[in-house]
C-alpha cells in the first residue's frame, strides 16, 4: 500500500497541489502523511501520525513554498507505525540530500542496512525506506546513475517519489508490482500512485512509469532513462481486487468496471437461490452489483457504514480490527426472515467475515451466503501488503468447508484465479498473483515470514 503523489512546478502552489493529491490517495495508507518541498535545492519536510487533513492545515501548507514537492499517506509493513518512520524520509547524505518517499516493500534490506550502518551511515529509522534514500545519498555519481546503481541493488517492490538535487525524480522496481502514473498540468509534469489523484489536481493522464525506468524532472523539462531491465510483468493484482480506488486506472483498465465484471463471473461460478444481493460496503459494492445483475437476484444495501472509520483491514493491531467491525457496519431491519446474498472482495484473516456473518444473522437473515470475489488468499505478500505471515491467512490452510464453518455462512464461495484475471482484461504474464498462488516473482525469504518490526529498538518505541 502507501500512496506517492509528485510534481514540479515554478508558477503553481505545489505543495498546496501535492496535499490534494494526498488526499485522493488516503485510502493508501491511514498511518501518517507527509509532504517535502524544495525551493532553491534546500529540502523542507513537514510530516505526522494522523490522516492528511489531520497533519496539514493552511498555516503549514503555506510554510511549504518551492518549485518541486512530494508527498507520502503511508500504510505500514516494515518498519512500526511511529513518527520515525514517517514519510516523505529526509536523508543527508555524503553526496547529496535525498527526500524519498516509497510504496511497495523490499524483500530483504538487512544486507544493505548492515552495510549503510558498517559504513557508519546513521539511519533515523527503521524502515527499508530509508536504506534506498541512503543508497542514493552516498553515491557521487551524477543523479540519475546514482539512482540506477541504487535501482540494481535492490529487490522487491518499489514505486518512488523523491526530490534530490532540487529534481523531482520516480523510478519503479523492474516487474512494475506497484502503480506509478505520469500526468500533465499544462506544462509541468505530477507523478503518483493512481489515475484518481491526477485527476483531483486538473492533471492529464500521461502514461505509466515503466518498469525498470527512472523518469527525472528539473529546470530543461522531463527525462527518462531505463535503469534496469524490465523483468516479467507482476503488477499486483489485488490492485484490482481491493486496494486501488474504484475511478483509477491501472494497467489501462478502469478498476470499477474490473470489480463488477469479477461480480458477474462470481455469479456464473456459484449460482444461489436468495431474496437479496448485498455488498460489504464500500470495497464489495461493485461486484455485488456484478451478482446481481448476473444473477437476476435484486441488489439492496444491508449493512450501513459509518463513514468516519478508517477501513478496518488497514489498522495495524487485531484488537482494533475486530473493534472496529462494530463501530463500522450496522444491519439494517429489512434483513429480518430473508435469505441473504453477501458480496465481498477478499477473505483476508477471516476475523472481519466472522463478524459480520453473526451481525447478519443477528439481525434477522435466515439464510447468509458469502460470496467473495477474489480467490482463497493462501500465501503471504512480500511486496507491500501487512499480511507477512502465513498462519494469519484464514484459508491458508482450510478447506472452502472448514473456511464456511469458520466465519458460519449458510455457503461459501471463492471467484477462481481465471475468473479474476478474465475480470482484469490484462495478460496472465502481466501481474502478480502470489498471495493467491504461491508464484512469486521474486526471490522470497526461506522462512516465508517477513517479521515487520525485525528493525526496531526500543529507542524507536
Amino acid at each position: 500500500m502507501c500512496g506517492v503523489f509528485g510534481i514540479r512546478s515554478v508558477e503553481r502552489d505545489v505543495a498546496r497541489l501535492a496535499y490534494f493529491g494526498l488526499f485522493a490517495l488516503q485510502h493508501r495508507g491511514q498511518e501518517s502523511a507527509g509532504i517535502a518541498v524544495a525551493e532553491s535545492g534546500h529540502v523542507t519536510a513537514v510530516r505526522d501520525m494522523g490522516l492528511v487533513p489531520q497533519v496539514f492545515d493552511e498555516e503549514k501548507l503555506s510554510a511549504l513554498p518551492g518549485e518541486v514537492a512530494i508527498g507520502h499517506t503511508r500504510y505500514s509493513t516494515t518498519g512500526g507505525a511511529y513518527w520515525s518512520n514517517a514519510q516523505p524520509l529526509v536523508h543527508h547524505g555524503r553526496a547529496r540530500t535525498v527526500a524519498l518517499a516509497h510504496n511497495g516493500n523490499l524483500v530483504d534490506p538487512a544486507p544493505l542496512r548492515d552495510e549503510l550502518l558498517g559504513d557508519g551511515v546513521r539511519l533515523a529509522s527503521t524502515s527499508d525506506t530509508e536504506v534506498i534514500a541512503a543508497l542514493v545519498g552516498r553515491d557521487p555519481a551524477p543523479l540519475a546513475e546514482a539512482i540506477a546503481n541504487t535501482m540494481h541493488r535492490l529487490e522487491g517492490a518499489y514505486s518512488i517519489v523523491a526530490i534530490a538535487d532540487g529534481v523531482l525524480v520516480a523510478f519503479r522496481d523492474p516487474h512494475g508490482i506497484r502503480p506509478l502514473t505520469l500526468g500533465r498540468i499544462g506544462e509541468d509534469w505530477v507523478v503518483a500512485s493512481e489515475t484518481c489523484a491526477l485527476d483531483i489536481v486538473g492533471a492529464e493522464p500521461h502514461r505509466d512509469v515503466r518498469p525498470g525506468e527512472v523518469v527525472w524532472i528539473d529546470e530543461e523539462g522531463f527525462h527518462s532513462a531505463n535503469a534496469v531491465p524490465e523483468r516479467r510483468g507482476a503488477l499486483c493484482i489485488f490492485e484490482h481486487v481491493y486496494f486501488a480506488r474504484p475511478d483509477s486506472r491501472l494497467g489501462g483498465t478502469e478498476v470499477y468496471s474490473a470489480r463488477v465484471r469479477m461480480g458477474m463471473r462470481l455469479a456464473e461460478e456459484s449460482p444461489v437461490e436468495a431474496d437479496l444481493v448485498m455488498p460489504i460496503p464500500d470495497s464489495g459494492t461493485p461486484a455485488a452489483i456484478g451478482f446481481a445483475k448476473a444473477s437476476g437476484i435484486p441488489f439492496e444495501e444491508g449493512l450501513i457504514k459509518n463513514r468516519y472509520i478508517g477501513r478496518t483491514f488497514i489498522e495495524p493491531d487485531q484488537e482494533l480490527r475486530r473493534q472496529g467491525i462494530r463501530l463500522k457496519f450496522n444491519p439494517l431491519d429489512e434483513l429480518a426472515g430473508r435469505r441473504v446474498v453477501v458480496v465481498d472482495d477478499s477473505i483476508v484473516r477471516g476475523n472481519t467475515m466472522q463478524a459480520l456473518v453473526q451481525i447478519l444473522f443477528g439481525a434477522g437473515a435466515t439464510e447468509v451466503h458469502v460470496r467473495i470475489s477474489s480467490p482463497p488468499i493462501v500465501s503471504p505478500c512480500f511486496y507491500g501488503i501487512d499480511m507477512a505471515d502465513e498462519d494469519e491467512l484464514a484459508a491458508a490452510h482450510r478447506s472452502n468447508e472448514e473456511m464456511r464453518e469458520h466465519i458460519g455462512a449458510s455457503s461459501l464461495h471463492h471467484l477462481s484465479v481465471e475468473g479474476m484475471q478474465s475480470a482484469t482484461r490484462m495478460p496472465d504474464g502481466s501481474v502478480c498473483r502470489a498471495c493467491f498462488t504461491r508464484d512469486y516473482p521474486t526471490r522470497i525469504p526461506e522462512a516465508r515470514n517477513l517479521a515487520k518490526l525485525r528493525f526496531e529498538v526500543p529507542a524507536a518505541l
